[in-house]
């Protein structure tokens, strides 16, 4: 079935191949060189230093030994690791390898793109293939331009026309021309090498005498602090990459409009399909640092598709994407950029086209610069104290206690629980507000609004149906997916009977729910992907459901409260 678009095309430049000027994603051979070159650093000292742990009696020695280590076990992974993955995508997912033939039938201009970039860049088709899942997708993978694999979802057909389609493969052919998933390889090998050097470092600490203790205490730590460090950096290669490989699709193609198009639909389709599935996809989950786009972010794009026959109803949900420090904040544990960001910088090309564009980001870009900065940033800098309102805390009480300590020992204990449980409070104040005036509201309303935070909790009513269980790949689930006439939004249950209370509601009366239509009040809450804590379901059959997350935060904070202010009379 194909997929009519409820968007007015904007069309195309009529000569592909004008080269774009691209603002957005930085330099890709520098982010690629200093990302691999402060890897090779962090895995290379921290070789050397596990092998000094050991003793190695001759230094000389001990770098003859770690190099070649750290050589052949990078190398294997590079050329290994396409047919690791084909053994993968086979086993998990069925991959059909199919022919262009194929390709043509359900997208002439694909092949067209396919034919043309191999042509100018002088490369061997990649191996095509097709996973018989309707969930859009497509991603690539290899060691070599010549050996690269490109492989889509049947879905991708299904919910996007010929020109998007084309569009798709041109970003992911970008990938296969800078080298990306070589790239990327290499770098992801060198992050899990600092990590099996902590889990080395920290089993010989273990083992060893004294001094090998200290010594291997030290280097562990080190090589933690290198992994979380190479993470982060192998995160903001993958986005560069991504805004890379969208501008080669602008580029050749001609037509950046279209892969606007196509992100959107792409996280339209995904929507779609996790509605008639009970659980997540295993093919989104699996490869979601692989795919186009990020499936976690797919809920509020996809939900202003769904019901938008204008453009700027959609282009309004990126507001929050450009302008909330939120959403930088999230996007650094991102393998994908924000889709507001991506189809803001596709915009820039299609202007410097002459075209107009799919989506009227000039105007978006303008309400944003009227937005509250105060209410934005003033926000976000409170927030980012009260999420680690604990260890503050506590901290803040440790340091009391000890300055009290002399005259009553106890303090040492009974600061430290005093100051935890009074974070825990007032982060529970500002997450969990009151929700006696809680305004009657729709999905997409709430995505739209461009101040929602993760931290502050904003009530609302919401009226829809029950459709499946929000937790990916969990039979037992307890959350739920609820869909109102504009979109869909994860509900998280919370037992008073705690995780034991979450499995048995799971295990017991979710699946006796789905399908019910109810009235959910809770707290709504945006990240990359939104969601509602849930405080009351109501259907009309007079079934009620209640959930108690700020039961739990205020419990916990009193309790805390009541034990440090206890032990002061011990």
């Amino acid at each position: 079935m194909s997929s009519q678009s409820r968007l007015h095309k904007t069309g195309r430049t009529p000569k592909a191949g004008v080269k774009l000027v691209q603002k957005t994603g930085g330099n890709l051979v520098l982010a690629s060189g200093v990302t691999i070159t402060l890897l090779l650093g962090m895995v290379l000292a921290l070789s050397l230093a596990a092998v000094f742990i050991i003793n190695s009696p001759d230094p000389v020695t001990g770098l003859a030994i770690a190099l070649p280590i750290t050589l052949i076990f990078n190398i294997a992974a590079f050329f290994f690791s396409p047919w690791l993955m084909d053994l993968t995508q086979n086993w998990l997912y069925n991959t059909r390898w199919v022919s262009l033939a194929e390709i043509e039938d359900k997208s002439p201009e694909t092949v067209k793109v396919i034919q043309k970039v191999c042509q100018q860049h002088k490369l061997k088709q990649p191996r095509l293939g097709i996973i018989d899942d309707q969930n859009p997708t497509a991603f690539t993978y290899g060691s070599f331009p010549n050996s690269a694999r490109v492989v889509v979802s049947e879905g991708l057909f299904t919910y996007l026309d010929d020109d998007e389609v084309a569009t798709v493969y041109a970003h992911e052919l970008g990938h296969i021309v800078h080298w990306d998933f070589a790239v990327m390889t290499l770098a992801s090998t060198l992050v899990q090498i600092t990590y099996l050097i902590y889990t080395t470092a920290h089993r010989l600490g273990n083992r060893g005498g004294e001094k090998v203790k200290d010594a291997a205490s030290s280097v562990a730590a080190v090589a933690y602090l290198f992994y979380i460090v190479g993470t982060y950096l192998l995160l903001y290669l993958s986005r560069t990459r991504e805004y890379f490989a969208d501008h080669f699709a602008a580029e050749t193609t001609g037509n950046p409009n279209a892969l606007s198009r196509a992100l959107v639909k792409i996280a339209y389709g995904i929507l779609e399909e996790g509605q008639r599935a009970t659980e997540p996809s295993r093919l989104l989950e699996g490869t979601r640092a692989l795919g186009i786009y990020d499936a976690k972010a797919a809920t509020s794009t996809g939900t202003a598709y769904r019901i938008s026959s204008e453009p700027e109803k959609i282009g309004r949900v990126f507001l929050w994407d450009m302008f909330n420090p939120w959403a930088w904040w999230m996007e650094l544990n991102s393998t994908h950029p924000l889709t507001g960001k991506r189809v803001r910088a596709l915009s820039t090309y299609a202007e410097q086209l002459g075209l107009d564009t799919e989506f009227d980001m000039g105007r978006i870009v303008g309400e944003g610069h009227n937005l509250s900065k105060r209410k934005l940033y003033g926000n976000f800098v409170l927030d980012l104290l009260l999420y680690s309102a604990e260890i503050v805390g506590l901290s803040v009480g440790f340091a009391i206690g000890i300055s009290l300590s002399a005259a009553n020992p106890m303090m040492m204990i009974a600061c430290p629980l005093i100051g935890l449980g009074t974070g825990i409070f007032l982060k529970t104040l500002v997450m969990f507000p009151t929700y006696n005036q809680a305004e009657s509201l729709d999905v997409l309303t709430l995505m739209s609004d461009p101040y929602a935070s993760p931290l502050r909790g904003q009530p609302a009513k919401l009226q829809g149906e029950l459709i499946g269980r929000g937790d990916a790949g969990y039979a037992f689930g307890s959350d739920l997916k609820l869909q109102d006439r504009t979109g869909m939004i994860y509900l998280r249950y919370a037992s008073r009977f705690g995780p034991i209370g979450n499995f048995l509601f799971g295990m017991k009366r979710v699946k006796s729910l789905i399908g019910m239509d109810v009235k959910a009040l809770g707290w709504f809450r945006r990240g990359v992907a939104p969601w509602m804590d849930l405080i009351q379901l109501e259907s009309d059959s007079g079934t009620t459901v209640n959930s108690y997350h700020r039961f739990w935060s205020l419990l916990l904070a009193i309790g805390a409260i009541a034990i440090g202010i206890a032990s002061l009379f011990l």
